[in-house]
């Protein structure tokens, strides 16, 4: 193997024009695939892989009505219910409806009114009356908006000066069915395994899904553009904010997009700018940029060619590009420009095949290294932490390849400059950091203990607990959109509570018995004699006024909950339906009549997004105020399933929790587990690794502990901070153990190779200080300085994920040139077993 690669490198050397014509055709491939490069910032796209809970989330979207829509908060200077705010109203919810992607339109202007003047079942079935209706009473109208426990704090705020519209979007049922048939096909792949056609399906399927996608993602962002240039036109006297999912992804996607360009060529001219200033000479500059964009071309072409998007979590996958592949060019620089300096009398030739040769088993296990911190990630369970751990793999790969393919083939064919070392501001920084080792021991022991049991004091406070609408600076329409939403109208994230009839009432059927009249059961033949239809009010569980005191009971515990926005059930139904009964308590004779005569519309907004069509399921729309200080999810989940069950005498079977909050609150757990679990894992396999390398238990011991400290050191700060885990920051350990653990390759193989030649341990330190520490620092204030820009963005996630990798980066510097060499030393008195 050793023959082999030394023929290779030396193939690199002697050929180096032949070697730039194959690259050139590597990258004119790819670029013409860079195009095809996608985001991806839709919901579906930080969920849990295989999660049980997002099947039966989908079911009930299914069956009680999709999530899908827009919200528009209008809070206008001047009386909401002034004629001319409504008719501003009117002509704003017009226009809106006109849009050829919006389904419908749902206001305070279309809402059914049923005390406005009081209605009587026989009324409602001739008409339906609402605001603008020529027979509603404005002022009753208005109480009622106000009162109704359907629609205070969901269409309208409890003190009247706001109101929302709900912006129903046409559906794109063709993908909703392939997404189901897929599911369906990925399910079964869980289970068993598929048969060769089935994968071959799943394969048509999953590209047809991600064709579709693409033209709904772009439909999506003329649909969003469109409703704010409507927006806009009525602006004047009038607060107004646009929210929901789909603006959230379109917007989430801009950001990314604004990230990937502005942060991407920041980065980029700092780079610039920092190699010139380093290393003097604009070649240096020039071979490490080529480097950097080739294989920066080559990755997005291919992430464009298999059609695989970057998501909110991969967004600084350029960003790491350009680092990583700087890190190995700066390290073949440094060696180089020592080599000439030490050696003036050898060709080009021979500076630069003595260079690959010393620098490609360190830089090759550094990739390595760096690709076993980002596999951990492949363990998350979350789709975009795992797809981007599998990017980063492959790149890594890539990068390795390129660098060690271009840099040598470019600079061979350069004429050589005589290199003079000189004592310059980084020289001085590392020799005094390699006195500090050898004069300061004990007392760098012990602020490295001190920082360590800090660390870990600081670890013990880490939640993955987040609140979605801090992710947003104050000045985004996201972020004062969803204000309005939480605080005015009755929270923002949803949490559905489903409960099913108790299974023994399917075992051994029994109606509810109730003392009705005599008459009562003579009029039955109000039915038109349909004695053999199904009767909800006799024949399901829930719709009866015995079971429905139950879900009343449910209705008011979930209500007096501190985290409880507006809560939505069947129960709010038959208060509202009361109106029709006399405001009397309706028994279920009148709640059967209720359901078959009541018109279509009505039953649609009060009954069907509240109770399965048989009467045996009922959903609870229970939403979560974001903003509530103390808001622990996964509390409030585990509170809510045991008291329904302790208190109020469900069987467990029965309740379900389901929706967005759900969803998100399994990402986050899945967040703290997998953390901790990749951690341990992508530590045990470095060692292993290290082991391999220096063949020493002690030095694989010694080379992890900085990365170990630095990790250990940024989830401490973020757990003293109070700033949980989420999609981003989990990233932060893999990245500091990659990069960590690459300086400390680089660091030992120096020093080993200066032991072999019978240097001192003492001296080892000095020379290696000079040398390598050179390169560990340029890389490292490089590193620090490009991360730090991240924090200009306008998504606080990537402005954490700029800063703690910033400060890990800086304590991974300080360790691998204080603690390493000072364990190092440590090792059987100065002398390491080579």
């Amino acid at each position: 193997m050793e023959k082999i690669i030394q023929a290779c490198l030396k193939t690199i050397v002697e050929y180096p024009r032949s070697i730039l014509v194959v690259l050139a055709l590597v990258v004119g491939f790819f670029a013409t695939w860079v195009d095809d490069f996608q985001l991806d910032a839709s919901s579906d796209s930080l969920l849990l892989e295989g999660d049980q809970d997002l099947r039966f989330y989908k079911d009930i979207k299914a069956r009680y009505g999709d999530d899908e829509f827009l919200v528009v908060t209008y809070q206008p200077e001047k009386d909401l219910f002034a004629a001319e705010t409504l008719s501003h109203l009117k002509k704003l919810r017009d226009e809106l409806s006109n849009l050829d992607t919006i389904d419908s339109v749902v206001s305070i202007l279309d809402v059914p009114l049923l005390k406005s003047p009081p209605k009587s079942l026989s009324d409602l079935e001739e008409d339906v009356p609402n605001l603008l209706s020529p027979g509603t009473d404005q002022n009753l109208a208005k109480q009622e908006l106000l009162t109704s426990k359907l629609y205070r704090n969901l269409l309208i705020s409890s003190d009247g000066k706001t109101t929302a519209m709900q912006l129903n979007m046409v559906l794109d049922e063709g993908l909703k069915s392939l997404i189901e048939a897929r599911d369906v096909l990925r399910e079964k792949r869980l289970a068993e395994a598929l048969d060769t056609d089935e994968l071959i399906q799943l394969k048509i399927l999953s590209e047809q899904i991600r064709e579709q996608r693409d033209v709904y993602r772009r439909q999506n962002v003329e649909t969003i553009a469109s409703i704010r240039s409507v927006l806009d036109r009525y602006r004047v006297g009038v607060d107004i904010f646009l929210g929901g999912v789909p603006m959230i992804a379109v917007d989430m996607i801009d950001y990314i997009q604004s990230d990937i360009k502005v942060f991407g060529t920041s980065i980029l001219l700092f780079l610039i700018l920092a190699l010139l200033f380093i290393f003097k000479r604009p070649r240096w500059m020039m071979i490490s940029m080529l480097c950097c964009l080739v294989g920066l071309i080559v990755m997005t072409g291919f992430l464009g060619l298999v059609g695989w998007p970057v998501t909110v979590v991969s967004a600084n996958f350029v960003a790491l590009l350009l680092i990583f592949s700087l890190s190995i060019t700066v390290h073949l620089t440094v060696h180089y420009r020592e080599l000439n300096s030490l050696h003036p009398e050898q060709s080009q030739r021979w500076l630069v095949h003595q260079t690959l040769i010393n620098k490609w088993v360190p830089c090759l296990y550094t990739t390595i290294t760096t690709m076993v911190g980002f596999a951990s990630l492949l363990i998350a369970g979350i789709r975009p932490v795992i797809d981007f751990g599998w990017m980063m793999l492959i790149s890594m790969g890539t990068i390795f390849v390129m660098v060690f393919l271009l840099f040598p083939s470019l600079l061979v064919l350069l004429k050589r400059l005589h290199t003079k070392q000189e004592m310059d501001l980084t020289s001085r920084i590392t020799k005094t950091l390699s006195q500090l080792v050898l004069s300061r021991q004990k007392e760098m022991v012990f602020v490295f203990a001190l920082i360590a049991a800090i660390s870990a004091a600081g670890i013990t406070q880490l939640t993955a607990e987040n609140q979605f609408i801090k992710a947003f600076k104050k000045d985004t329409e996201i972020f004062q959109g969803l204000t309005v939403i939480d605080t005015e109208l009755g929270g923002t994230t949803p949490l559905d509570i489903i409960i099913e009839a108790d299974p023994s009432f399917f075992n051994a059927y029994e109606k509810p018995t109730e003392n009705f009249e005599e008459d009562e059961f003579l009029d039955m033949d109000f039915f038109d004699d349909e004695t053999e239809e199904y009767d909800i009010g006799a024949d399901s569980y829930w719709y009866n006024s015995f079971r429905l005191k139950t879900v009343a009971a449910i209705h008011d515990y979930l209500e007096s909950l501190d985290e409880a926005g507006k809560v939505l059930s069947i129960a709010t139904t038959v208060d509202v339906m009361k109106i029709l009964n006399d405001d009397e308590e309706l028994d279920t004779f009148f709640l059967s009549l209720l359901y078959k005569k009541i018109p279509q519309d009505i039953k649609e907004t009060l009954f069907d997004p509240y109770l399965s069509a048989d009467g045996n399921q009922i959903r609870i729309s229970f939403r979560v105020f974001e903003s509530y200080p103390e808001l622990q999810r996964n509390a409030l989940i585990n509170k809510i399933k045991t008291d329904l069950v302790e208190t109020l005498g469900l069987e467990a079977s029965q309740v379900k929790l389901t929706g967005l909050l759900v969803l998100y609150n399994n990402v986050l757990q899945s967040l703290f587990r997998s953390q901790i679990l990749t951690i341990g894992v992508v530590f045990l396999a470095i060692m292993a690794m290290f082991l391999v390398l220096f063949r020493s238990l002690k030095i694989a011991f010694v080379a992890i502990l900085p990365s170990m400290l630095a990790s250990g050191s940024v989830l401490g700060l973020m757990g003293w901070l109070g700033i949980p885990l989420d999609v981003m920051t989990i990233t932060i350990a893999a990245i500091c153990i990659g990069i960590g653990v690459d300086h400390s390759i680089h660091y030992i193989h120096r020093f080993r190779s200066e032991i072999k030649q019978q240097a001192s341990a003492r001296i080892a330190i000095e020379k290696s200080h000079a040398s390598t520490g050179k390169a560990i620092y340029y890389t490292s204030v490089i590193i620090v300085v490009g991360f730090s820009i991240l924090g200009l963005s306008n998504f606080i996630p990537t402005i954490y994920f700029g800063v703690f990798t910033a400060f890990a980066m800086l304590v991974a510097l300080i360790a691998n040139l204080t603690l390493l060499p000072l364990l190092l030393l440590g090792i059987n008195s100065g002398k390491i077993k080579t």
